[in-house]
């Protein structure tokens, strides 16, 4: 739709105004001490998040209902985001989140759902805001959409109806293949961490040197680092170390073995805290927020993990910041190969973990693991296999903290049975990825082909025209009048109970 007047519509359709073909009712949230869940009142819809396939499904109900939606109204998402659509599956009470739109009396409905489909994006264009989006309703009511005669919005609507019908089987599909992978990914993780994915491989082997022993020079690795940071600190503030500062060194706690299952032979249960250690991230006062220059020290947030090229290691995005301005500010920097995720909120159910590529600082959501070599490699495995989401607190803005993950136990083996386990992991995790790339590039593409068969259809190309059709402004004529019919009704019945119609009602 490139031309606000219509002249480049097919011949019998016409533009018009949302409102000149729908009755649009703007939601509005009544009191949440009206909220119920068990069923009393009406269904109540606040937004997306309860949108299904096709029908809204409640997961609440309001007992004190206000603004009302009848069955197969089309429920649109005014408010972040904006432009999805469902349908009311029955009478429900609408939040503001929604609008109920109706078509009027010669409109299809599934025309005019497909063509909201289409719109969205313009729709959404119309929006307000930077971090919620919405649209008013005079925006809603004023969007143009384009209208074709009765009889074609009938075959126009059958024809969607089946092809698109077809390709949300085939995306349906696609999506049953990505969630299988998804499933066979952890358990490629879980196998390889509790020794099961080397279980043929440690029959042929002669006995190597166990994980006992190797957690011994991981402790004396641990302790070397942690005098190497403390000398760096009296060096920096100009101080001599003082007598018996190594007597500070804590040395971290071994598993409580309490309900741990058995493991392969030669293998030890440990703690997170003995193979790295854990820091949470910091935003100090005065961070900037915008990079104070081209290089120097990166800063990352949450929001920098969804940066493409950071899929596994942390390499683009971040705020750069002087390391003179670093140092001022305090940053506290973190090795490379830090395993960074999610503390605080919904995005630690993204369970998304990330390793820095380069010494950087990490702002107060995040938290930090610096595995201690040579168990670095598997840790990373290890942390990959662990669900995040159930580490959290539970609260209404979930959390892990330090003592969620410094006492985990984790399942240690040789370290010649970790390199196996890492090449074995990482061919497999391999080949997942390049599926799960391919799934994503189909998926995409039937996207496009979605919105290509929806533009074919909206500029009259999808189904023949008839030229025996009522034309769309004939139609949208009819329509006036009974609206300017009723109006007249009303203000008849008003003035018959001896009241002056006011100027909205007047015709």
């Amino acid at each position: 739709m490139s031309a606000k007047d219509g002249t480049d519509l097919p011949a019998g359709w016409a533009l018009a105004r949302l409102s000149e073909v729908a009755t649009v009712i703007m939601g509005q949230s009544p009191p949440s001490s009206t909220y119920n869940d068990s069923g009393v009142g009406l269904p109540f819809f606040q937004g997306k998040a309860e949108f299904g396939s096709l029908y809204a499904e409640p997961r609440v109900w309001c007992s004190r209902p206000n603004k009302i939606a009848q069955t197969d109204d089309i429920l649109l998402s005014v408010r972040a985001p904006v432009g999805p659509t469902n349908l009311a599956p029955a009478v429900c009470c609408i939040g503001r989140g929604l609008a109920a739109v109706r078509p009027k009396t010669g409109v299809a409905l599934r025309y005019l759902l497909h063509a909201f489909r289409r719109f969205a994006d313009d729709l959404d264009a119309r929006g307000t805001g930077t971090t919620f989006k919405a649209v008013s309703g005079q925006v809603v009511r004023d969007l143009p959409l384009p209208i074709a005669p009765a009889s074609e919005q009938e075959r126009i609507a059958d024809a969607l109806d089946e092809l698109l019908s077809d390709l949300d089987a085939g995306v349906a599909a696609l999506e049953r293949v990505r969630a299988k992978l998804k499933l066979y990914r952890a358990a490629v993780l879980k196998a390889a961490v509790e020794g099961a994915l080397t279980a043929e491989w440690r029959k042929h082997q002669a006995q190597t040197e166990p994980a006992a022993e190797l957690l011994k020079r991981i402790l004396t690795e641990r302790r070397r680092r942690w005098e190497a940071e403390q000398l760096r600190k009296f060096k920096d503030k100009g101080r001599e170390p003082p007598k018996n500062w190594k007597a500070k060194y804590k040395e971290p706690a071994a598993p409580d073995m309490t309900g741990l299952p058995p493991l392969p032979e030669g293998w030890c249960w440990v703690t997170v805290e003995q193979l790295a250690t854990v820091t949470s991230g910091q935003t100090p006062p005065g961070m900037p927020t915008t990079s104070t220059q081209d290089d120097g020290i990166l800063w990352f947030r949450v929001a920098d993990m969804n940066v493409p090229g950071n899929e596994g290691w942390m390499r683009n995005g971040g705020l750069r910041l002087s390391f003179g301005s670093a140092r001022s500010l305090g940053v506290k920097l973190l090795p490379a190969g830090s395993i960074i995720f999610p503390k605080r909120g919904g995005a630690i159910a993204t369970n998304k973990k990330r390793r820095l590529k380069f010494a950087a600082g990490c702002d107060l959501n995040l938290m930090a693991v610096t595995p201690v070599a040579p168990a670095d490699e598997y840790l990373w495995l290890w942390f990959l296999a662990l669900d995040l989401a159930k580490l959290s607190d539970g609260s209404n803005v979930p959390q892990i903290n330090n003592p969620d993950i410094i006492p985990r136990a984790v399942p240690l083996p040789s370290l010649v049975e970790q390199q196996v386990i890492v090449e074995i992991v990482e061919g497999q995790l391999s080949v997942i990825d390049h599926l799960e790339a391919d799934l994503a590039s189909k998926i995409t593409s039937a996207q496009a082909l979605r919105q290509s068969i929806l533009r074919h259809a909206f500029s009259g190309r999808l189904v023949p025209q008839d030229p025996n059709d009522e034309p769309a402004s004939e139609l949208l004529k009819r329509i006036a009048a009974e609206r300017e019919q009723r109006a007249r009704e009303a203000t008849a019945a008003k003035r018959m109970n001896g009241r002056k119609p006011s100027r909205r009602e007047k015709p």
